[in-house]
């Protein structure tokens, strides 16, 4: 068993990845999986693979690889799956109504609590089930889903603002869909998901298997 703080922020991105492929391999009626296996499935190579599940303790059993179930048990525990995290989404515009209305939150243990919004058109309104609250309201909302994560979907203009409203109401995890850095003070987690910057690096291997298969590029404005 891992002593909390212990494993590597790597590892820790990489978990979700082995428990999605690990609940596949169980669905198809897996019962042990080797490193190579879960590698494959994962997208990583398999001493890494060995090296992160060394972290939380497990050891597979030469010929046989690891037991699937204690895998699953585990990497939910390490990941904090024993119980519902809630989620407090920050804008009603398009990207926050998208959010709240994916069910994959709620399939995977984090339904949303509430949207926040500053257009007080909004505040009282539904989306996708899901009320929308003023921003005075947050502290309160808060108080009411202990532990929940905080989600920005502003424009990044007012990212920061936002992120500091989620620390003032008690909220230590925050993941940021505005393309914007923001800071936040120490045992406060915030994680970056910058769709525009994902796609500008897809762009450039897109770009490399081009120019590999000589395909002719269309300009813009042609």
């Amino acid at each position: 068993m891992s002593a909390r703080g212990s494993v590597p922020e790597a590892t820790v991105a990489r978990l979700p990845l082995y428990l999605r492929s690990l609940l596949a391999l169980a669905g198809e009626g897996n019962t042990t999986v080797s490193s190579e296996q879960l590698a494959g499935a994962a997208g990583v190579n398999a001493s890494k693979v060995r090296k992160d599940l060394s972290y939380l303790g497990s050891y597979g059993t030469r010929g046989v690889g690891y037991d699937v179930e204690y895998l699953i048990f585990e990497m939910s525990r390490e990941l904090g799956l024993a119980r519902e995290r809630s989620v407090i989404i920050a804008g009603a515009g398009n990207l926050g109504q998208a959010l709240a209305n994916y069910n994959g939150f709620t399939d995977r243990g984090f339904p949303v609590a509430g949207i926040i919004d500053a257009d007080e058109a909004k505040v009282g309104k539904m989306v996708s089930g899901v009320r929308v609250y003023a921003v005075a309201d947050l502290p309160q909302l808060a108080d009411g889903h202990p532990g929940c994560i905080g989600v920005v979907a502003t424009p990044a203009s007012v990212a920061q603002e936002v992120v500091d409203r989620f620390v003032e109401a008690g909220i230590s995890s925050v993941l940021n869909f505005a393309p914007s850095v923001v800071s936040a003070p120490k045992g406060v987690t915030v994680r970056q998901v910058d769709l525009a910057l994902e796609l500008q690096v897809l762009s450039f291997y897109a770009g490399r298997n081009e120019a590999g298969r000589k395909i002719p590029r269309r300009v813009i404005g042609n």
